[in-house]
């Protein structure tokens, strides 16, 4: 049965949700569909023009108002990425009597954030069952029937956040999803963590740190995307660690293309001829393929930005579930050799860094995850360097809480690629250990740069507005939050332009004696 929809925020013509009961529309295998759209006439698939994009009137009511009872409304996609055209199924539970899909892209829109693209009508409600776990991983997993299918064809490349509303007004609930770009070339390539938002999703009990008793004895040793996030009213890690950088790339209106660590497993054509990759917030858990499609793609000339801390630190899996491939992210870490997918062979599902095959993340990153938890003043050491140009910040300034809650720094104990520059260290204890986190720039033989900011909270730091001691972001003032947009901002377009350690090579500074710290 087909619904009726409505188009709002000037979207394009048709869309339509297919309702209970209907017949699924057969998406196009990854492979297909791609080089269907590169076949496809100019206007077809003619990169995304962000700022026109950005241009077109933002929606100021996209958030949850009315989070509402528990499972009142709750949901997931059928896949984490779909290219535009292709049908999106969803499986939603509600105790409401029927309920809407609204599709917001998320971007700047003039500082609303967000673009509402498409609107439902009323879809019939139906309470799904609880979660089903599995007795051996303790994976948990939603066994829900689809209840509609999104139309996204014209939908434009991006970020997404779908906002179900009960039609009672009484509950509200995201699903993210990406409308992916169908390639990269000349562009800089966001990338959305899905996997690690997945391993910190405790919906249905349990995810990869801890279950029902509260304890790691208890964690999973898989996780399933076949399930809704718990965190943040469904978005999973997107507002905190990725939405603020979304925002300010689109609001400098570069060329952009959009993608999630699953794609960049899946396709290792994924990321030809980029201008730049870009890994959030929060981008802990990387399969193989997406280390070495990344790894090509920076040797290849391609930057490398690393908004974030604990970058690329658990090697994971992905396996498929009843709802399609790659659904399931699996790693047993000092269990791996549990792993019935390493007693086959397979690369074990532990830390990168770690036995049995260690290939620590500092060979890609130039810095190496160092520790949790810390809070700790950021504190500038290289204030002529370019990449600072326009903060105003001068040696020792220090800005509060901008280093947490995890940390990365050089540590020559690790192979590290050089040349390697030192912009930023700063102390901090760590468990009662004295050590530091390091912003580094790194520079390789084809030309590619590295920019690592050993911080977690560097993509928070983006909407920092408030006062000194505010509550908000973590304590993070105006200060922290001029100074991150500023550098970001050169990052961004520096690395837009193409390979940028041909024309800004890094000065190594590792063996100097560096104010604020120690050697590494």
């Amino acid at each position: 049965m087909r619904h009726n929809t409505e188009d709002s925020g000037g979207g394009p013509g048709r869309r339509a949700v297919l309702g209970l009961g209907a017949a699924a529309l057969a998406a196009l295998p990854g492979t297909v569909a791609r080089a269907a759209a590169r076949d496809a006439p100019p206007h077809h698939r003619q990169a995304l023009d962000v700022a026109a994009e950005n241009a077109l009137p933002g929606a100021a009511d996209w958030r949850i108002t009315r989070a509402g009872p528990a499972r009142a409304v709750e949901g997931f996609a059928e896949r984490v990425s779909v290219l535009a055209g292709e049908p999106l199924g969803l499986r939603v539970s509600t105790t409401a009597a029927a309920y809407t899909v609204s599709a917001y892209r998320m971007g700047w829109y003039g500082g609303r954030r967000a673009r509402l693209v498409h609107r439902s009508g009323p879809l019939p409600g139906l309470r799904q069952p609880a979660a089903a776990t599995d007795a051996a991983t303790r994976m948990a997993r939603a066994p829900w029937r689809r209840t509609a299918e999104l139309d996204t064809s014209g939908w434009p490349e991006g970020s997404y956040l779908l906002r179900l509303d009960t039609t009672d007004g009484r509950a509200q609930r995201f699903v993210p999803v990406t409308v992916r770009s169908p390639d990269a070339a000349g562009r800089t390539v966001l990338v959305s963590a899905v996997a690690t938002w997945q391993a910190y999703n405790r919906w249905g009990g349990a995810d990869l740190y801890r279950g029902k008793s509260g304890t790691a004895a208890s964690r999973a040793l898989q996780v399933s995307f076949d399930r809704p996030y718990a965190n943040a009213r469904g978005a999973g890690q997107f507002l905190v660690y990725e939405a603020p950088l979304v925002a300010l790339a689109e609001e400098l209106g570069l060329p952009l293309a959009y993608t999630t660590g699953v794609d960049l497993a899946r396709d290792p054509h994924a990321l030809d001829g980029a201008a730049a990759v870009v890994s959030l917030g929060h981008d802990e858990y990387w399969s193989p393929e997406q280390r070495l499609h990344v790894t090509r793609a920076r040797d290849s000339g391609t930057n490398l930005a690393v908004l974030g801390a604990n970058c690329c630190y658990r090697r994971t899996r992905f396996e498929g579930s009843p709802v399609g491939p790659d659904r399931v992210a699996v790693c047993y870490k000092e269990d791996y050799a549990r792993d019935p997918g390493f007693r086959r062979g397979l690369p074990a599902t532990n830390d990168f860094r770690r036995l049995p095959d260690p290939d620590p993340e500092s060979t890609l990153l130039g810095v190496i995850y160092a520790g949790y938890p810390v809070d700790a003043p950021y504190v500038v050491t290289r204030p002529e360097h370019w990449l600072l140009a326009g903060t105003g910040a001068r040696a020792g300034d220090a800005f509060p809480h901008l280093v947490g809650v995890e940390f990365d720094r050089v540590n020559l104990a690790h192979p590290t690629p050089r040349p390697l520059e030192i912009l930023s260290r700063s102390p901090v204890v760590c468990k009662g250990r004295p050590s530091y986190a390091d912003t580094a720039y790194l520079t390789l033989p084809g030309g590619a740069a590295v920019f690592a900011t050993g911080t977690m909270r560097w993509v928070e730091a983006l909407d920092a507005t408030g006062p000194a001691g505010g509550r908000a972001n973590h304590g993070l003032d105006a200060r922290a939050g001029h100074f991150t947009r500023t550098v970001t901002a050169n990052v961004l377009r520096a690395f837009a332009r193409g390979p940028a350690g041909r024309d800004r090579p890094a000065e190594d500074n590792v063996a100097d004696p560096v104010p604020g710290g120690p050697t590494p």
